[in-house]
Formats: C-alpha cells, structure tokens, sequence
C-alpha cells in the first residue's frame, strides 16, 4: 500500500540541540556554526573551449545539492583555470536540520478489529520504528487514518559532501570524456589531486582512487608545485595567488594591461579587441604575459582574413593594426609565464608563423590556376551528406531554391538582383576544393568571396556586378552566431537563407532532428541563423513555406527515398523554428516570455510580422485595459472548451435574438462597427493602432460578464452566445493571444 509522508523541517537553532553532536561540533567549528566548503578538482590541462561551461555547471550542480540536502549556503561562486576547477560556498549549514516525517498507513478501519491493531497496524509501525502504542490517528476526507510522526536526525555536512560529490563530478558533460577503472566515474583529462574542505577540516572524499586533502598545486613553471590551503574561503584564493595562479577576471585584466603595454611601443598601433581570442587565452593561463613579435611586411600582400586567420584560430595571436584598421607586420602573443627576457619564445613564435604565411601565400597561389567556375564539377566529388548527396547536387537544389525566393521578395516590392544570386549559389561551394580551405576550414565562404573578386568570372560583366557576387559569397555563411553581423546585403541574405533552409530540410526529411544536447550538424545554430537574417532584413518570407519548397528541392533524388513522411516533416519543422524564435525574442530580443508565448500562439511562421506584434504588444501590455482583457481571454477560452468537451456547438455566426440581453448586443454592435477599422490596422501591420481600439471593447466585456450566463438551458440562446464569444477571442486573438499574458488574478 502506498505512504503518504509529509515532511517538516525542524527549525530549532543548534544551540538548543537539534543539531546531532552538537557541543562538539561547536568546538570543532569554534565560535563559528556555519563553516565555509571548498572543493578543488586537480587535472592535466583542460580543453580551452571547456572550461567555462564546465565550471558554471559544477557550481549549478553543487548549489542545486546543498539546497536539495538542506545545507544551502548563502553564496556559491566558482574558480577555474586550465589545471582546476574549483567551487566555493560561504556559510553551509554543517549538519542538515532534523525533519519530521508524517507517514500515513493503512486506514483505521483496516488497522483495527474489535480494539486490537491488525497484522496492518503492527507491520505499519514496524516500518516506521515506533510500537503501535505511538501511532496516531487523523481524520481526512476519505475517513480515518493512521499516521506515524518520525523525527529522521540530520546527518553531517561532511557524510553528506563525501558522499554525493563524487556523482556530482561524473556527471559533468564534457564534449569528450576519459573513463576511470570504477564503473561510472569519468572525467574530461586524469586527475592529479583533490581538495574537499569545510573551513580547515579535511572533508573524506575520494575519487578516481584520489583521496581529498588540503594540498593543492601552483603555477606549473613559476611555483615549486604543492601548495598548502590553510581553510576554505578566501584563504584558498589568496594561496592560489601566491603560488603564481589567478583567477579569471584577474587573468583578463593581466592580459589586457599586458597587450596595451607591449603595443605602446609602436607608434599609433592598438591590439585589435577579440573577445573570443581573449577569452580562449584567459582559458589557457594561470599567470599570463604577453610579447610583441612581427613578421615580413611583404606578406601584407595577401588578403587580410588570411593573415588574420593564420593568427588568430591557428597561433592564438591578436592582430596589430594603425589608427585606420590597416593591419600591421606584428602580432602580439599570450604567454603562460611572466616574461621572455631574452627573447627565445618571441623568436620560435615568429618562426613558426613565417611558415604558416609561407603556407598560405603558396595555397593561394596555387588556387588561382583554376577559377570558381572551372571548380563546379569538382563539387561532384565532395560530399555533402552520405544520404543527401554531394555539394554539386547541394549547388544545383540551392540555385533553384534562391530563385524561388527571389521572385517572393521581388513582388513584395523590395530591390534585389537575381542574376546575382544566381551566379553566387553557383560558385559559392568552389572554395571547398581550395587548398586554401583545405587547410584553413575557418575560411570557407570568406576564400570563395575572395577568390570571385579577384578572378575574372566572365569578361562580360561589369566590375560592380562581379563586386556583388563576391560580396554574396563571402557572407553566405553570415551569421555564425547571435552576436555575428547578417550578410550585408538583400541578396547575400538569400543565399544564406537558402543554404541554410536546404540543410535543415534535408536533415530533418532525414528524421535527423536535434535532441537535447545533441546537434552533429549543427542545425540549431543555422535556423537561428534563418530566423535572424530573415528579422532584421525584414524579408517577406514564411518560415513554413520556405522549409515546404526546401524539401521540394530533393524531390526525385535518390535521398527522398529515404525521407519521412510529410505530416511528420512539416511538424517537427513547425516545433524547431518556433523554438528558434522564442530564442530570438527572448534571448536576443529581449521580451519577456509572456509576450513571447503570446505572439506566437497567434501566430510564428512570419517572422517580421512575429516582431511587429510582440512590439506592439509590449508598448500596450501595462494598461489596465489590457489586464482585464487577458483575463476575459482566458474566461471565453475556457467556456468554449467546456462546451466542446460538451459537445455542445455553436452557432455558426451570431444574431440578435429576442431572448438576447442588452449586454450581448452591445458587444456584438462593437464588433459590427470596429471590425473593419481593426481589420484595416492589422493589414497594414498598424498593430498598437488595432489593440488600442480593440481596448475599448473592455467595458461592454465587462459587462456581458458581469450580466450574461452563457451556459444557459435554453440551446438557440446558448449557441449564440457561444459564437459571439468565439468571434470575439478570434478578433483579440489574431495579434497575441493576451489569455497567455494574463491571469484572471491580474484584472
């Protein structure tokens, strides 16, 4: 039989003894009851790319653990570097409060026979350590009950950290894992050591055969290694930096006055600020410095996104550029040590980088031999996805798809040159035969743009034309994240749309959909891509209809075999981009979630159109009006689905009655008159303008709410108010559903 239990935390202080042990818990804590914790994971280095997710999720973990075992602190941070991650907590209860459990067992009728408890009774306060004598009785809406009040002591902090930690560390994800000889213990690199304290007491944990002391270790080359943490706190943090190890934000600030201090010595040069540089450096130092070095000017003659490359994702440098953004001959490198005196690393850094130019001036003068054009039928070879074909089958459906969309934004009136886009979706995926991109995959599109510029693609065109499909090319890839600018123009925002939209068509035909963490192609980030480049292009283009002539691009190919159905296609396509724009709206955008499931209940498949509600939406959404107006939303929504669980039906258009209130007519009579003005705003997308007017229906609402029985017995009357409601949250419901806003207790 199933125990109900409700529990009660005690709250008595630990001075009055609740606590278990406590006098000499008292005096192993001293005068202080709530000790810090410390606990420090001690590895080879970790990924760069790693660390910071990593970190925040052990410290998330950790919170979440002291509060679900009721030692919550009263502040978590984290720490890490290459060689550690590291969580602290202030003030952690140092046992858990008794709880008091309420169990209920069997039924008193059930418990008891003729006075005397049953073999029920005795095996209830069996399983609740009491004798029968102890057991009470509560009586609850379905009769009388026995119950057993427990008190279940409280165990230490320590038993309770050594216990679950471990499960907290193999839970960890990593992108890739190394596992340890216990079953269920992984972790991204071997561990080296491992601290686990509260306040300056040893916390008995072990993991991966390492058992926790207060030993940790500083700088790999600048310290002597061992490095003593006297207690937990700020105490670990000030050892840390005494053994040549800093903390993040004081690693960034070290780089950033280190990089202004060695590009001081060139006249009117500056570092160029990368915040995704610098936050990979900071993730591959403990005590950074910085040195300045350069290279042979006469590599100034290939095109800067090479040269920048080479530095950046290969040597993690930052580029050195004058007061015009002109790119200089130096480069400026971050060093895991404080210095270079006598300048041995800056020689082997700008050794190294001269055969990377070296490299690259060779791949770029190999490429021209053959332009884009001539690379066309080497796509036959590349392939795209085993199902799906190659990159010159990937061209052809790409090409046919941007000219669909071109004719949709060329009579919505807007300017646009399809020839462009044309000749761009043709040589766009050349560059993947480069040897350029072959070895520098950061530069797929960018080479391709670079490459159309400079090659003379046909004699016939003039130079701008030429101009704009390298410019096409170039950004078709644009945006690669939520920070990345869309591609600058109306056409190169066609061709990435396109491209991206074939993707995702093919994928999710495919059934390949993403699944919680899991996005082998990437396919989130490129329908967040479609879903930016279409709002702030402000393209006239419906999410539903574009995916719908995507798919229609495979259509006799050898991969439609393969696809699934269409009802199943259309809706998994439905549910992913509608999770692309809530992530739009929300996180990018700004708009609180209501405003956002608002919206997009009305509608989310035209995504210029989605941003001009939830604007409107916003500016209206703190009038009164607009309270009283969700909460009614939701009080017709419910009515009209109590009636179709009924299976009562409306009518099919509302008419004045004789049985009809005065209410009712009232609000059908706004309708009739202010139907067409809101009409008119909302095809103009003059959406503040139709929910103003709509506001004032407030009153007339109101009162048919107030007067008006809808569920009445009468069935004509019924089904005629049931289709006024209907109509009326279909007006309100057209630019957001305000019943998502809203409750009836905000009115």
């Amino acid at each position: 039989m199933d125990r109900k239990v409700r529990a009660v935390v005690v709250t008595d202080t630990p001075e009055s003894g609740t606590l278990s042990g406590q006098p000499a818990r008292r005096r192993r804590y001293g005068l202080k009851l709530m000790p810090d914790f410390l606990l420090e994971i001690g590895c080879e280095e970790i990924p760069a790319r790693m660390i910071a997710a990593a970190s925040q999720e052990l410290s998330e973990r950790v919170s979440a653990m002291l509060s679900r075992e009721r030692l919550a602190s009263s502040a978590v941070s984290h720490f890490d570097t290459p060689r550690r991650l590291a969580v602290m907590a202030e003030g952690i209860s140092p046992a858990q409060p008794d709880l008091r459990e309420e169990i209920t067992g069997p039924s008193v009728h059930v418990a008891y026979k003729d006075g005397l408890p049953t073999p029920a009774a005795h095996a209830f306060a069996k399983k609740a350590g009491l004798p029968v004598e102890q057991l009470d009785k509560v009586t609850t809406p379905k009769g009388e009950y026995l119950i057993a009040k427990v008190t279940k002591k409280g165990r230490s902090a320590a038993e309770i950290l050594a216990e679950n930690l471990p499960k907290e560390l193999s839970s960890i994800y990593w992108p890739k894992n190394m596992y340890w000889r216990k079953p269920g213990e992984r972790f991204v690199r071997p561990l080296r050591w491992l601290v686990a304290m509260l306040d300056g007491e040893i916390i008995p944990l072990e993991f991966d055969g390492i058992w926790a002391g207060k030993t940790s270790r500083g700088h790999r080359i600048l310290s002597h290694g061992a490095v003593t943490i006297p207690r937990a706190g700020s105490a670990y943090v000030d050892a840390l930096r005494t053994a040549k190890v800093l903390g993040r934000a004081e690693r960034e600030q070290q780089i950033r006055k280190a990089l202004d201090a060695a590009t001081r010595t060139i006249p009117g040069a500056r570092w160029r600020e990368d915040k995704s540089l610098l936050d990979t450096v900071v993730n591959l130092t403990e005590f950074p410095s910085a040195i300045l070095g350069g290279f042979d000017p006469q590599f100034l003659v290939l095109p800067e996104e090479v040269l920048v490359t080479v530095m950046r994702d290969h040597q993690k440098y930052f580029a050195v550029e004058d007061a015009g953004h002109r790119l200089l001959p130096h480069f400026l490198a971050v060093l895991n040590t404080d210095g270079d005196p006598e300048g041995l690393i800056r020689h082997g850094n700008e050794r190294v980088l001269r055969a990377r130019f070296n490299d690259a001036r060779f791949f770029w003068q190999t490429d021209q031999k053959k332009s884009l054009l001539e690379r066309l039928e080497l796509l036959r070879h590349v392939t795209f996805q085993k199902d799906l074909g190659t990159y010159y089958e990937k061209t052809q459906r790409v090409q046919r798809l941007c000219s669909w969309l071109s004719e949709i934004i060329k009579q919505s009136g807007m300017a646009i040159r399809p020839g462009v886009i044309h000749k761009a979706a043709c040589l766009a995926k050349g560059d993947l035969t480069t040897e350029l991109v072959k070895e520098f995959t950061e530069l797929q599109g960018i080479v391709g743009g670079l490459y159309a510029r400079a090659q003379e693609l046909d004699p016939t065109l003039p130079e701008a034309t030429r101009f704009a499909i390298a410019d096409t090319i170039y950004d078709h890839y644009k945006p690669v994240s939520a920070e990345d600018a869309v591609p600058r123009s109306i056409e190169g925002a066609v061709l990435s749309v396109g491209d991206k939209a074939d993707t995702i068509a093919g994928m999710f035909a495919l059934g390949l959909v993403p699944s919680g963490s899991k996005d082998p192609f990437a396919l989130r980030r490129q329908g967040n891509a479609i879903v930016k480049v279409v709002a702030e292009k402000k393209l006239p283009l419906r999410l539903g209809e574009l995916m719908r002539d995507a798919r229609a691009g495979y259509q006799e190919s050898e991969a439609e075999k393969k696809f699934v159905d269409d009802a199943k296609f259309g809706d998994s396509v439905k549910t992913f981009f509608r999770e692309r724009l809530e992530f739009y709206l929300k996180d990018v955008l700004g708009h609180t979630y209501d405003v956002v499931k608002a919206v997009l209940a009305a509608d989310a498949d035209d995504v210029v159109d989605v941003l001009a509600r939830a604007d409107a939406v916003k500016q209206v959404l703190h009038m009164p009006e607009f309270l009283a107006i969700g909460a009614a939303c939701k009080r017709m929504r419910n009515i009209l689905k109590q009636a179709e669980e009924k299976g009562i039906t409306p009518a099919k258009q509302f008419e004045a009655l004789p049985d009809s209130a005065p209410e009712e007519e009232n609000l059908a009579a706004f309708l009739q008159t202010h139907a067409q003005k809101i009409e008119a705003h909302r095809r103009k997308k003059e959406y503040r303008e139709a929910l103003l007017l709509l506001s004032t229906a407030r009153e007339r609402v109101d009162a048919f709410f107030d007067k008006v029985m809808v569920m009445v017995e009468d069935q004509k009357v019924r089904a005629n108010r049931l289709a006024l409601l209907r109509i009326l949250l279909r007006e309100f419901s057209t630019i957001a559903d305000f019943s998502e806003v809203v409750t009836e207790g905000n009115a």
